[in-house]
């Protein structure tokens, strides 16, 4: 039986409020499952939105009130999955936690609705997010089944840099690995979020859970991701996608550049988001991997050619708007090789569709299984508090 799956990156942007970007979500996912997708990834924090380019008014020492007012809105447009500060593991997966008197579910309807759309197109959805739990902000995945819901979710045991002001500290715990079949392909898929890559114990933490799709959202859009990407793939003999937003200056939201009273949307009052606004998607396809694209001339395309890029100096596009994230988007093999993109300066809605045989994987243990015997097991150690890492049924 073959083990060959459609996957797919989406570099999507977060859009002015939560019901839009989960609109956005959805109709992403009904094109790629039109494209027979099997399997869909979008951009860290991209519910919620990463907060690129604002300091919160914050110094070594000091906050400013305009800092503490841009927080508010930021939290405000968190999602709330109706989880604990402490992350309550299988009980919160499992829905064993209680329920408010007189309401359907916990948390903001966000939930429901990714399994509704996972569920409707039957494409396995995972995404980035910021999840607010109390009074804290978690960038987290969440990985949700087509046929049984939310499989898992895991929160970033170490944001970077000046993401430490607004987020938490993640649970190691989270880093196990999530089990699924598609079509007869047993997957074995764990998430590290940005930098967690650049986390040697961190990535041997998920390749000795002998993991064969490694997806990793990212906001980092520097030209030597690509290559960390491409050792990701090589060392773990995994497949590996990762998934950027695309933003440019203007599509800041207004709480950052203060050029609009931003006010952000939180829950709803009956029951999941209903579908908003959106913004009608127009695609053209290259066939060596498939790349979809928005296109203002309504008609799509079928082509040899490679996917056309637009040039810029210094983040500066050659329609002179500027870049604050040029994006980069990819597809990795597990020998290390460059499956599809970077795909660079593609603000909405690129879509990078890679068909995996993930044979591969075992093919390429032929010569090296950094956490099986080639890691001299016998004699290198590594434990993590609260994960098992042996490989999961």
């Amino acid at each position: 039986m073959p083990q060959t799956l459609l996957l797919a990156a989406s570099q999507s942007r977060t859009l002015p409020t939560l019901k839009e970007t989960l609109h956005s979500l959805e109709q992403t996912t009904r094109l790629a499952a039109s494209k027979h997708v099997d399997l869909i990834l979008f951009p860290e924090a991209f519910l919620g939105g990463y907060p690129r380019t604002c300091a919160f008014g914050a110094a070594v020492g000091g906050r400013s009130d305009e800092g503490r007012e841009q927080f508010r809105q930021y939290f405000q447009s968190a999602v709330d999955l109706g989880d604990t500060p402490l992350g309550a593991g299988e009980d919160w997966v499992e829905r064993r936690l209680p329920v408010a008197k007189g309401a359907e579910y916990r948390g903001d309807g966000t939930r429901e609705f990714l399994e509704r759309v996972a569920r409707e197109t039957g494409v396995f959805v995972v995404t980035g997010l910021v999840e607010k739990s109390g009074g804290t902000l978690y960038c987290a995945v969440v990985y949700v089944c087509p046929k049984l819901g939310v499989l898992g979710k895991r929160r970033k045991v170490m944001p970077t840099g000046s993401e430490r002001l607004v987020w938490g500290q993640g649970s190691p715990s989270t880093l196990k690995a999530v089990t699924t079949t598609i079509r007869g392909v047993k997957l074995t898929m764990a998430s590290a979020i940005c930098w967690e890559n650049m986390m040697p114990l961190l990535r041997y933490s998920l390749y000795s859970q002998n993991v064969n799709l490694w997806l990793a959202p990212t906001a980092d859009a520097r030209d030597t991701w690509h290559p960390l990407m491409r050792t990701v793939g090589a060392e773990g003999r995994c497949f590996v996608l990762s998934a950027i937003s695309c933003v440019r200056k203007k599509n800041l939201p207004g709480w950052i550049t203060g050029l609009q009273d931003s006010q952000p949307e939180t829950a709803l009052a009956n029951g999941p988001f209903s579908a908003g606004h959106g913004r009608r998607r127009s695609t053209y396809t290259v066939k060596e991997h498939e790349l979809v694209l928005p296109d203002s001339s309504e008609s799509t395309v079928s082509t040899k050619a490679t996917a056309p890029t637009t040039s810029s100096i210094n983040g500066t596009s050659q329609d002179g708007e500027e870049f604050v994230c040029r994006g980069g988007s990819c597809i990795c093999g597990p020998m290390g090789q460059a499956l599809a993109g970077p795909l660079w300066e593609v603000e909405d809605g690129g879509l990078l569709i890679q068909e995996c045989d993930f044979e591969d994987c075992e093919r390429g243990r032929l010569d090296l299984d950094v956490a099986g015997s080639y890691s001299r097991n016998d004699a290198f150690h590594l434990t993590v508090d609260g994960l098992d890492l042996n490989p999961p049924p």
